[in-house]
Parts: structure tokens; sequence; C-alpha cells
């Protein structure tokens, strides 16, 4: 699945979804689930609310002490992300590294020395986006669809893949199709970046209830095991 994933997307779907008709691909996609999407905003909310009440509530207030009392900064990393057709908007973290002005253009890797300790845990069990439930209830992202990357990467990705755009027709998400399916880490290289891709076209191809739903509870199932093996000394290093 390398050179001939690309052509796949960019042969017929390069064309039928070009950001050149976008107006007309939107109108035409949201008529087409206008029932799927207002029950997904209605999960999204629903969950969102539940994840901020039980979890945020208490949790980002110590985190804050915690982070804060390690490094000087915010405790909140923002950051600007590619959102549905292609608008940035600003994406909420906890902290995970020191301070610095590469941030927005130079990704984490395994052993980067800008990763604070507590950044690491953090990272390691995913707890750092927690904080993006609040993008999803107010509207920016989704429970589940493609994870937004940062407006440097979108510009380079466009480059492997020309038909890259076709992801932004949905919601980004806080986990993904891709995800489940073992895309995680740093997307350094051409193969990482079709992978990502081929995995978020379908998404977008076939998103549905029941899919969303195996998309969660699969990443339920993953936080579990990653938590655990992590608690008890054997979790591997997360890469961004």
């Amino acid at each position: 699945m390398q050179s001939s994933t690309i052509q796949k997307h960019n042969s017929k779907p390069a064309n039928q979804w070009s950001l050149r008709d976008q107006n007309g691909i939107v109108r035409s996609f949201v008529a087409s689930r206008k029932e799927y999407l207002a029950i997904q905003r209605a999960g999204d909310i629903i969950l969102s609310i539940v994840v901020i009440l039980l979890l945020l509530s208490w949790m980002a207030p110590l985190l804050a002490i915690i982070i804060r009392a390690g490094t000087k900064g915010p405790a909140f990393f923002r950051q600007k992300r590619v959102g549905q057709n292609g608008r940035p908007f600003t994406c909420y973290k906890f902290r995970t590294m020191v301070v610095n002005p590469e941030a927005d253009d130079q990704p984490a890797e395994a052993d980067d020395a800008r990763i604070t300790g507590i950044g690491r845990f953090l990272r390691d069990t995913n707890i750092d986006e927690l904080p993006q439930f609040l993008n999803v209830l107010i509207g920016q992202m989704s429970v589940v669809g493609p994870r937004p990357h940062m407006v440097a990467d979108c510009v380079r990705f466009s480059f492997v893949v020309h038909s890259y755009q076709f992801r932004h027709l949905v919601k980004p998400g806080i986990t993904g199709l891709a995800q489940v399916n073992g895309c995680h880490g740093l997307i350094a290289d051409y193969d990482s970046i079709v992978m990502r891709y081929y995995w978020d076209a379908q998404y977008v191809r076939k998103a549905g209830y029941r899919m969303d739903m195996q998309i969660i509870f699969a990443t339920m199932r993953q936080l579990v095991g990653k938590i655990s093996r992590k608690l008890s000394g054997k979790g591997k290093k997360k890469q961004q």
C-alpha cells in the first residue's frame, strides 16, 4: 500500500473532492448525511460534557499545579491545527514540553529533550489530549474523526498526497480510524503519510454510527492497555 495507494486517491477522488469545487462538495456531503451528523453532534456534546465534569473538572487544576511546578509556562498548550473544510482552529492540550519557539513547526520525537517528566507520562497515556473535549464541546472537533495536523504539516503532506484535503470534509477527531489501526507517533516518511491518509479517507467515505462506536471502544481498550503498561513500568514512549 505505497504508490498504489496514492494512485487510488489521486485519480477519480482527487478531481471529485478538490477544493476548487469545495462549496458544492460540502453542501452535497452534508445533505447526504444530515441525520448522522445531527446524531453525531448530539453524542459529541453529551460525551464531552461527561468527560469535562467527571475528569477535567478535578484533573485540570491538579495537573496545572504539577505542570507549572515542574517548568515555567502555562498549563495548557495552544496550537493552530487544520480543521473541517481546511479552516484553522486553536487546539488545546496539557503542556508536555518546555516552552519553546519550535513547538508549532517541529513535532516532538521519541527522546525529545523538550519533553518534561510529567509531560512524558501524559503523552504516553494520552491524558494530554483530554482538553480537546473543550474543542469538541464548542464544535471545532468531534470525538471521532481524522486527527488534526499542524498547519505546516498539512502543506507538506499535500505535496505527497494531492487529494489530502479530502480528509477535511469532516471534523477532526480526538481519535480516529487511523489511530485504532496502528497509526501513532511521528509522521516522518512517505509510508506513514500515505497510511494515515488511507485510513482517514476510508473513514470519510464510510463514517456512520456503527463505525464511530467501534472506534470509540477500540480506543478505550488501547488506552486501558497503555495506562496499565505505563503504571507497571512497561510503557512505550509516545512520539507525538
